[in-house]
C-alpha cells in the first residue's frame, strides 16, 4: 500500500456537485492499493498515518501526531499512486489492484483509523472526485507499507 499524506488546515472532496467528505485541521491521505496488499498492511498503514509526527509542538518542532493533536483525517482512494510512467508517456496501471480488491482494503484503513480514535471522512470509491485542500507547511510525505 502507498499513501500520500498531506498536513492540511482543511480538505474536502466533491462528487457530482455534492461534498461527500470534509475535514478541518489534520491530514488528507490518498491511498493506493496493489495486488498483494492485505488487511494487515491496511492496519499498519493506518497506524503509521495516525501516529506520524508531522504537527508542531510548543518549540515548533514536528513532534506531534494527528493522534496527539486531535487532527481529522480525510481518506481518498487513489489507484494512480501505482501508475508507472518509466516507459513512454502513458502511465501503466497494472500494479494497481482492481476495485474489488482495493475497495475493502481502503475501507480497512478507514476502519483502523476510526478504531484508533480518529475522526475520518472519505471520498467515494471509484467516483470522479474533485479534491480541495490547503496544505499546511507545506508538509507532504509518501508512505509505503
Amino acid at each position: 500500500m502507498r499513501a500520500v499524506v498531506q498536513r492540511v488546515t482543511s480538505a474536502s472532496v466533491v462528487v457530482a456537485g455534492e461534498t461527500v467528505g470534509a475535514v478541518g485541521a489534520g491530514l488528507c491521505v490518498l491511498v493506493g492499493v496493489t495486488h498483494d496488499d492485505t488487511v494487515a498492511d491496511a492496519s499498519r498503514l493506518a497506524d503509521k498515518i495516525w501516529n506520524l509526527r508531522v504537527f508542531e509542538d510548543e518549540a515548533g518542532t514536528m513532534n506531534r501526531s494527528a493522534a496527539d493533536v486531535g487532527g481529522e483525517v480525510l481518506v481518498i482512494s487513489q489507484f494512480t499512486l501505482y501508475g508507472d510512467a518509466r516507459k513512454g508517456r502513458r502511465p501503466s496501471y497494472v500494479d494497481a489492484a482492481p476495485g474489488p480488491v482495493a475497495e475493502p482494503l481502503v475501507d480497512a484503513v478507514v476502519a483502523s483509523l476510526r478504531a484508533a480514535g480518529a475522526t475520518v471522512a472519505t471520498g467515494r470509491f471509484g467516483a470522479d472526485m474533485a479534491v480541495s485542500l490547503t496544505n499546511d507547511g507545506p508538509v507532504t510525505l509518501l508512505l509505503e507499507v
